[in-house]
Parts: structure tokens; C-alpha cells; sequence
């Protein structure tokens, strides 16, 4: 614990006054209706803008696999007149940024401008969103991108381990398999799917906004009104709720490699629980903490049978799961999972200690007000809590919640959480013995 203490103080320093101990945010409602958080800033020309839609990979289509994937990687190749080399040179010239990503349960975009040439981005920006070219010269080019990275995944034991785990935990729900698709079904994938794909995630029903910087809440409400008005107003219905069906145990997965990947977890908790802060700081003193967790201790520095190891709460959409990963030789993954389950089992059966709890309470408290070091992670902490269905205090709030939670809580909470008896253990190599 002499080292985690050593770090915690260097993070207390760093924060002694800290970079935004209090963020500002408005909720505005735009003419039409456009729910958004602000947090205005002036003190330079500049504004991040972050739009969400919940739903995201999860809504491909039954046999479309990879085509809401696919479908954000074409938002940057054009639009009205503009093809793909035109759209990023404009781009360019403004001094702006866009990105567009998607994931299992939502599709986002990030945008950041001066506000001397807001206006022309965002007409940029609204293009792209609302009127995006789809040409099929692009879908192709695209394409054959995202099928030289499926190709790499099916030679990358990391995401061979991946998709067997997840396989095994959700079968045939969208949580089961990889959201970038599999060869065939990519290859498959018409314009007509694409153009699917954007209606049924890309709609005004599931729209959440931030913006930080340089805008008042009178010019965020008439932006946004501009930027999504032409979205359709509804999209697709969201996937149900899956349990997860894994088995405890291990599974191996036989790959030629000197190393052996093995992902781990159970069923967990979710991010709405009122025990969840608990779980939290268990999962950070268990796996979560860097060099300073156990089991980075017992499984690295002790023993030697890993480079790296790691734990963490997972509360997604539709499930919510304890999950961790470790590599280690072929020779060496054998002892190392013996050496998870003892601590899965130690933290369960024994819980944490005194001391652990409060340096971890003051590491957490201490580290927080690092993230808020600019206006686009600020916008994108303003998209996380409003799609977590969080309160608008809550960055004002979350310390003091880390720091309500007792040892007499945390340990009750940790044998709700850790269940040694449901592990599972998926291995992608030639682990010797297993």
C-alpha cells in the first residue's frame, strides 16, 4: 500500500486547487423542443459540440450485421456536392473537426470550431448528418477497410477472445457478436442498408446534446434546431434486455500463439443502483487501480505470470457484467487463473479493509477533476451523464457520493457483486494444463 498512498499524494497535489470544481451546466430547450446541456465559456473563440443517439450497433437490422458501423464511417465521405476529398478539405479550411463513431448502444458525433466560422461548419455538419451522399464508390472504399480490419481481428487473439466471450454471454442478441459485422455479412451490405441504418439510429426520439465554449444558450437552441431538424422523428425500437448466459468455468479457444488471452467476468451491476458507487471502489481496489490493485499485485509483482492485468464494471444498456483480461505464456495462464479466482474469492469472502477504502476514496476524489481539462471532454462527460440518465449536479455531487460509502457497506455490497462460483474464464491460445 506505500506505493498507492505515494500516488494518491501526488494526485492530491496536482489538485490541490482543483481545474473545475464547479462546472456550470444549463439545461436549454431549443424553439423546437431539443432537450441540451451547456456549459458557456467565452474565455476563448472556440465551442465542442457533442450529439448522441441512443441505440447505436445494437439497431443493425437481423442478417445487416456491421451496416450501423459501416454507415458512421461514411458520414465524412460526403455530402450534396461535395464528395469525400472536397467535404475534408472544407473541413480543413475552417479549422474544424468532426468525428463519428459508433458503439453497441449508441452512435455519437464531436465536433469542434471557432466561433468566428461556426456557421460554415456547421452547415458542413449538417450536410453530413442529415443529407450524407452514400455513393457507392465510397460504400465500397469503406468497405474494404472495415473488411481488412475484421480480417486483423480474425488473427488477433484479444479479438478472437472477445468475440467468444461475448458469443457465449448474449448469443443471437446484438451484445453476442462484433458490431463491425463478420466478412460476409459486411460484404453483403447494399446502399439500401446503409440508408436503413442511418434512419433507424440517426432520429430526433433519442437525440442528446452537450456543448462547452464560446455559444450563449439562445445560439445553442438555434443551431441545434437547424443542425437536426430534417432527422426523421422516430427511429427503430431498442433491443430487449438479455441476461447473461454465461456458464462458470473455462472455455478454451485453441490459437498457435507463445501467449494465452483469457477474458473473465460474471453478471454485474447496474450503473443506477444505489450500491453501485460501492461497487465501484471494490472493482477499482480489486482490478481497476493500476499498478496499486491486488490483483496486479498478486498476479504481476508477486508472481511474475503477466505483464498486466485488470478488472472493471461494465453497466451497459441492456446487461451489465464484471469483467476482466490478463495474457500470460502458455505455460504460465494455468497458475495465473488460479491466482484470479483466489482473489475473486478472498474479496468476496473477506472483503476490503479500512485502510484500501480510504486510500482509494481519496484517489478517486483526488483524480476526478483531472478529466475536466478542456471543452470537448467536457462536452463528451455532459453526453455520458445525460445518456446515463444521470442529474445535472451530478459532477458537483460524485465526490461526496465516493466518500459515503463505509466499510460495512462496501463489504455488503462486494458479496452481492464478486461471485467466485460464476466465473468465467475464456482462453485463446495453447494454455498448457487447461
Amino acid at each position: 500500500m506505500k506505493r498507492f498512498f505515494l500516488s494518491v499524494l501526488t494526485v492530491v497535489t496536482l489538485v490541490a486547487a482543483p481545474l473545475r470544481a464547479d462546472v456550470d451546466i444549463q439545461e436549454i430547450s431549443s424553439p423546437m423542443g431539443f432537450k441540451a446541456w451547456l456549459v458557456e465559456d467565452h474565455t476563448h473563440p472556440f465551442m465542442a459540440l457533442r450529439i448522441g443517439f441512443k441505440g447505436g450497433a445494437s439497431l443493425d437490422r437481423p442478417e445487416k450485421r456491421g451496416a450501423v458501423s459501416l454507415m458512421m464511417a461514411l458520414l465524412e465521405e460526403g455530402t450534396g456536392d461535395l464528395d469525400a476529398r472536397e467535404f475534408a478539405r472544407e473541413v480543413d479550411e475552417l479549422a474544424a473537426s468532426f468525428s463519428f463513431d459508433a458503439s453497441g448502444d449508441s452512435v455519437s458525433i464531436s465536433a469542434r470550431m471557432l466561433s468566428e466560422n461556426r456557421d460554415s461548419a456547421i452547415a458542413l455538419l449538417k450536410g453530413a448528418l442529415t443529407a450524407p451522399s452514400f455513393e457507392q464508390s465510397a460504400i465500397d472504399r469503406v468497405r474494404g477497410q472495415v473488411v481488412s480490419i475484421i480480417g486483423s481481428d480474425l488473427k488477433d487473439p484479444d479479438a478472437i477472445a472477445r468475440t467468444a466471450f461475448n458469443a457465449a454471454a448474449f448469443g443471437d442478441h446484438p451484445y453476442g457478436s462484433a458490431l463491425e459485422g463478420t466478412l460476409e455479412s459486411v460484404g453483403a451490405l447494399t446502399r439500401e442498408d446503409i440508408m436503413n441504418a442511418h434512419r433507424d439510429t440517426m432520429a430526433r426520439d433519442r437525440v442528446f446534446i452537450s456543448a462547452v465554449g464560446d455559444i450563449t444558450a439562445d445560439e445553442l437552441g438555434a443551431l441545434i434546431d437547424d443542425l437536426l431538424a430534417a432527422l426523421p422523428e422516430t427511429g427503430a425500437a431498442m433491443p430487449e434486455r438479455v441476461e447473461v448466459g454465461l456458464e462458470p468455468g473455462v472455455t478454451v479457444v485453441e490459437y498457435d500463439t507463445p501467449q494465452s488471452v483469457a477474458l473473465f467476468g460474471h453478471r454485474g451491476i447496474k450503473r443506477d443502483d444505489p450500491d453501485f458507487f460501492a461497487a465501484f471502489i471494490a472493482s477499482t481496489i480489486l482490478g481497476g487501480g493500476g499498478f496499486e490493485s491486488r490483483l496486479m499485485d498478486e498476479v504481476r509483482d508477486k508472481r511474475g505470470l503477466t505483464y498486466g492485468i485488470y478488472s472493471y464494471l461494465s453497466p451497459r444498456e441492456h446487461a451489465e457484467m464484471v469483467l476482466g483480461q490478463v495474457a500470460s505464456a502458455n505455460d504460465r495462464i494455468g497458475a495465473a487463473i488460479e491466482v484470479i479466482k483466489d482473489e475473486w474469492a478472498r474479496i468476496a469472502n473477506e472483503g476490503v479493509t479500512q485502510e484500501e477504502l480510504d486510500a482509494t476514496k481519496t484517489y478517486l476524489t483526488g483524480a476526478y477533476p483531472l478529466r475536466f481539462d478542456g471543452n470537448a471532454p467536457i462536452a463528451r462527460i455532459l453526453m455520458g451523464m445525460q445518456m446515463g440518465e444521470l442529474p445535472i449536479d451530478y459532477i458537483n455531487t460524485r465526490n461526496d457520493k465516493v466518500n459515503e460509502v463505509t466499510l460495512e457497506h462496501i463489504n455488503r455490497v462486494i458479496k452481492e457483486v464478486y461471485l467466485p462460483d460464476e466465473l468465467h474464464f475464456t482462453v485463446v491460445g495453447k494454455p498448457d494444463g487447461l
